[in-house]
């Protein structure tokens, strides 16, 4: 909050240059081809790639104008709802630098200008902050290099993570969890590139709390799968999430993903378009479909790998040993 009031209040918007008439480019002698750069995923995630992006300034400039006229009034309340569009869907743009923070600015202060009214106004102030906080990430990489691969509060280096189950985190990267909006988030990554940010903030959550694994475990595979895959923001993310890093979320808080899908995805509609074998199943149920055994029988959904309450009791039990309170 210190850190975007005072970047808030040294904001001016300004159109962008404009581009150069004329580039000068030569190639080098000690030039290498573009092939032995190995730029391809290791991973082969990108089949459906071109369904879901325009890469370029073309279709950063595309996604930037749809969210303006489509969804900036509304994006405080639908950020958070992954069963409607409600976001920019800027971020791999960003990451690219097919499109700035400043050019980003200008276009929403125009359009703010020139339709005035409280709820664009606060959509626009919200969108802002969210910017803000890619800013913040990528100050705290520079100002703390080793967050990359180390806790930023040292305290959680003596954290009882779980030991390393190799089934269980390939569950979760599989979107085989059994728990639905966990599993909708993780195959919508999967075959898209991209994750809702509420999802993200849930799939991490589970990861690191209820599972208690490492949360490197789950920055690297965010590395290896998004197509916005950012060092900065991926590495404020998960340790935002796991607790152990600048203006993070308390350990303590544990996200219940029932509750999240209910309140984020009350239709169900969300964890319908990406868990196909559920795609029968209504709301609240589809959120929590273990509690009809039929349903599991049904559809070949599995069973949760673990259980919520216990997870969460467990997770709860560790943190309050690292800071050495009594049980």
């Amino acid at each position: 909050t210190p850190f975007w009031r005072k970047l808030r209040a040294q904001l001016q918007p300004r159109p962008a240059v404009p581009s150069p008439a004329w580039i000068s480019s030569r190639v080098l002698a000690d030039s290498v081809d573009l092939d032995a750069l190995h730029l391809l995923p290791r991973i082969a995630w990108d089949a459906a790639f071109a369904q879901h992006w325009r890469p370029g300034e073309g279709g950063a400039r595309e996604a930037l104008d749809k969210f303006l006229i489509e969804a900036v009034s509304d994006y405080p309340g639908d950020r958070d709802r992954p069963d409607r569009v409600g976001t920019s869907r800027l971020s791999a743009h960003l990451h690219f630098g097919e499109i700035s923070p400043r050019q980003i600015l200008w276009a929403l202060w125009e359009g703010a200008m020139n339709a005035r009214s409280a709820s664009r106004e606060k959509g626009v102030e919200t969108f802002l902050r969210e910017l803000g906080w890619r800013d913040f990430s990528h100050h705290l990489l520079f100002h703390f290099p080793n967050t990359a691969q180390q806790n930023l509060k040292p305290q959680f280096d003596g954290f009882a993570w779980a030991r390393d189950n190799s089934d269980v985190l390939a569950r979760w990267q599989r979107g085989q969890t059994g728990v639905p909006i966990v599993d909708a988030g993780m195959r919508q990554l999967w075959q898209t590139g991209w994750m809702h940010n509420r999802v993200r903030m849930i799939v991490a959550g589970f990861l690191t709390k209820n599972l208690r694994q490492h949360w490197l475990h789950g920055a690297r595979w965010f590395w290896d799968t998004l197509v916005d895959a950012d060092l900065a923001n991926n590495t404020q993310g998960w340790q935002w999430s796991a607790g152990c890093g600048a203006d993070a979320a308390p350990y303590f808080r544990i996200f219940n993903p029932v509750g999240q899908g209910e309140r984020f995805d009350p239709h169900g509609d969300y964890v319908r378009r990406w868990v196909t074998e559920l795609a029968n199943v209504t709301a609240p149920l589809i959120h929590q479909p273990w509690k009809q055994p039929d349903i599991l029988h049904r559809s070949g959904y599995p069973s949760p790998v673990v259980d919520l309450r216990e997870s969460r009791e467990a997770a709860l039990l560790a943190y309050r040993q690292m800071r050495g309170d009594s049980v």
